[in-house]
């Protein structure tokens, strides 16, 4: 359905994030008709731009992007940095139609000046337009700016709907807060001004399509559920590896690391979808209550187990695709004495009557052999096998993967019959691909995150309660590092980490299921 007309303001407008995911997906929605209508996005940065030259900034992003464009490498950005637009499509005439009433507001965000301009364009905005009063913030700032844009929009009383209209909602980037109590932090100063029920916490992760047939693939088959639990499942395993370094922005990276940039949203949320009990229904209170209780039910781990559980390390030079690259310390932007992280492995458990005893191992890093995000369901094997010795030398456990990125499907892995005189088993793979199956191009992650924010469906955003706890339960790990009380491993780029984090696994006689 068609969101009704609103209003969407866009906080910095001028940088990054926007032109590179953002706006293409604005310019997807309208050629394919389902933005509101009427719709109006204005921008607010820092540069000195007209409305015209906005306008023009804005079609300049959405020809550079394709439908094709690789995931964003989940590095925080500087949001006023000017972008690569280097034009490789046209926008349709759909988004050429709708960019002509886009508006734009220049300033810094913490003055006052800035949002009475704002107010000022809104009202004009409405008036002839026709955006009825409903208002959408998007921060995309970076996000030591969050609280403060939140508190100037309540100054201004731009929290609120406008004459006549029905909402104004906020929807923000990651990562909500550095810690524990920086999240509660923010969390005050955005509660100061909106409703929980208002705030809209954006993880693309959620967007993506195979993250959301999670739930189809367990609880509309009455093939899966039944195993999914301790009697069946030997371990659970997230991995979400990348391929690229840093990217000349080292100097974001050294303050965020990858248990804060991967681990505490992205991991976490993938792990409360896999994990957690039916919910009674598809309504998205229901959904949100059981990502919570599962992730309740995660062990906060103690000093010692942290010592046990979870590996860090950092990349040294290597090689990646045929390719010799630097170290993390050689990067731009990076300290060389620098021990911030650019891979985290870990074992969590999860203390509740599914899950209890089963190991759940999470892995992340930048400069790894290659980009996948997967999460692998490694099941019990057969008890007894009548062909054994070498008959089965080429037999793994049956296991279920589901290809997150950049191929997005599910594989199922099981033991058949090799053709020929004797009786030979080796592991077999069935694979179900969106791509070949359903065709044409799915929805970008930011496409369908951006249409649900504006037609008011929070089921894919982040409640407040699971993002403290997603931080309670690292709090522990983060110590440890801010410490340098865990050893700091090193891996060559281009392989898939340092040997502690094979160790970690093979000394309860687990080994990691590569991409």
């Amino acid at each position: 359905m068609r969101p009704d007309p609103l209003a969407f303001v866009l906080f910095g407008a001028s940088g990054d994030l926007t032109a590179r995911k953002i706006i293409p997906a604005i310019a997807r929605l309208a050629e394919e008709d389902l933005l509101p209508d009427p719709f109006v996005l204005v921008g607010v940065a820092r540069t000195k731009w007209s409305d015209e030259e906005f306008r023009r900034h804005c079609k300049q992003a959405a020809a550079a992007a394709v439908a094709e464009q690789a995931d964003e490498t989940d590095i925080e950005v500087d949001s006023d940095a000017e972008p690569n637009a280097a034009a490789t499509t046209k926008p349709g005439k759909r988004f050429d139609e709708v960019v002509e009433s886009f508006r734009y507001v220049s300033g810094d965000y913490d003055a006052d000046d800035t949002f009475a301009a704002l107010e000022q364009v809104l009202r004009e905005v409405d008036d002839r337009c026709g955006t009825s009063g409903n208002r959408v913030y998007y921060l995309a700032t970076v996000p030591s700016l969050f609280g403060e844009v939140a508190l100037g929009l309540g100054r201004h009383s731009l929290n609120k709907p406008g004459p006549g209209g029905d909402f104004a909602r906020l929807v923000i980037e990651k990562p909500f807060g550095t810690d524990l109590e920086s999240a509660r932090r923010l969390d005050s100063d955005l509660h100061e001004c909106f409703e929980e029920s208002s705030i809209y916490r954006i993880d693309h992760y959620m967007g993506k399509e195979t993250v959301q047939n999670v739930l189809a693939l367990r609880f509309a088959n009455a093939i899966f559920e039944p195993v999914w639990n301790r009697r069946y499942v030997d371990q659970v395993q997230v991995t979400v590896a990348e391929s690229i370094g840093v990217e000349h922005r080292g100097s974001f990276y050294e303050g965020a690391g990858a248990l804060r940039d991967i681990v505490q949203n992205h991991v976490m949320q993938v792990l409360a979808l896999t994990l957690m009990e039916p919910p009674s229904t598809m309504d998205p209170a229901a959904i949100r209550d059981e990502k919570v209780k599962l992730l309740r039910s995660i062990m906060v781990p103690d000093p010692g187990q942290v010592e046990r559980d979870v590996v860090r390390a950092q990349y040294d030079r290597g090689t990646v695709d045929g390719t010799a690259v630097t170290a993390y310390r050689e990067e731009e932007g990076v300290s060389p004495r620098s021990t911030t992280e650019t891979f985290v492995a870990m074992r969590l458990r999860v203390d509740n009557w599914r899950w209890a005893g089963v190991p759940v191992y999470v892995r992340t890093g930048k400069r790894l052999e290659k980009r996948s995000t997967q999460v692998a369901m490694l099941f019990q094997r057969a008890p007894h096998l009548p062909f054994g010795g070498q008959l089965t030398s080429g037999l793994s456990a049956d296991a279920l993967i589901l290809r997150i990125q950049p191929d997005e499907g599910i594989s199922l892995c099981f033991g058949a019959k090799v053709p020929g005189q004797s009786f030979r088993v080796r592991t077999v793979q069935m694979n179900f691909s969106y791509q070949t199956e359903f065709g044409g191009r799915p929805a970008e992650a930011y496409e369908r995150l951006i249409l649900d924010a504006m037609g008011g469906d929070p089921t894919l955003f982040i409640r407040t309660d699971e993002v403290e706890q997603a931080w309670s339960i690292l709090a522990p790990v983060q110590q440890a590092f801010a410490q340098d009380s865990l050893a700091l491993h090193h891996y060559a780029a281009g392989n898939w980490g340092p040997a502690a984090a094979t160790t970690l696994l093979e000394t309860s006689g687990h080994h990691w299921h590569n991409p």
